[in-house]
């Protein structure tokens, strides 16, 4: 049973890790949780019409460097008011970031805009 505990804390501290930024993602070569914000002078491209499951878009992360990040996943809702993203994946050798997985961190302002109308319904 110690065995097994140990193998499972391993196993699982290695999902725990901190974030990177995609520079250290570059150079480590292993899956990374990358934290930063949604580039807002470059292009997203999502077609559901032509392919539901391809997005791209541009990040910058917390050292200000800028990559193409491309999820094989649906868009996600209310992606461009995300406050902050953090995504998980692996660089490329053409120097994009693919991504398996992807969070979003919604502003505040909109918790506050949601309790404003509850207060104003009761």
């Amino acid at each position: 049973m110690i065995v097994a505990a140990i193998v499972t804390l391993v196993i699982t501290s290695k999902d725990l890790s901190s974030y990177s930024t995609f520079d250290m993602a570059e150079s480590s070569g292993s899956k990374a949780k990358v934290v930063g914000n949604l580039s807002l002078t470059d292009p997203i491209e999502y077609n559901p019409e032509e392919n539901p499951n391809f997005f791209s878009f541009y990040m910058i992360d917390q050292s200000g460097d800028k990559k193409k990040v491309v999820l094989n996943e649906p868009k996600p809702q209310d992606f461009e008011r995300s406050e902050q993203i953090v995504v998980t994946g692996k660089m490329s050798e053409m120097d994009e970031f693919y991504a398996s997985e992807i969070l979003l961190k919604c502003p505040s302002k909109y918790k506050d805009e949601e309790l404003a109308l509850r207060s104003n319904e009761g």
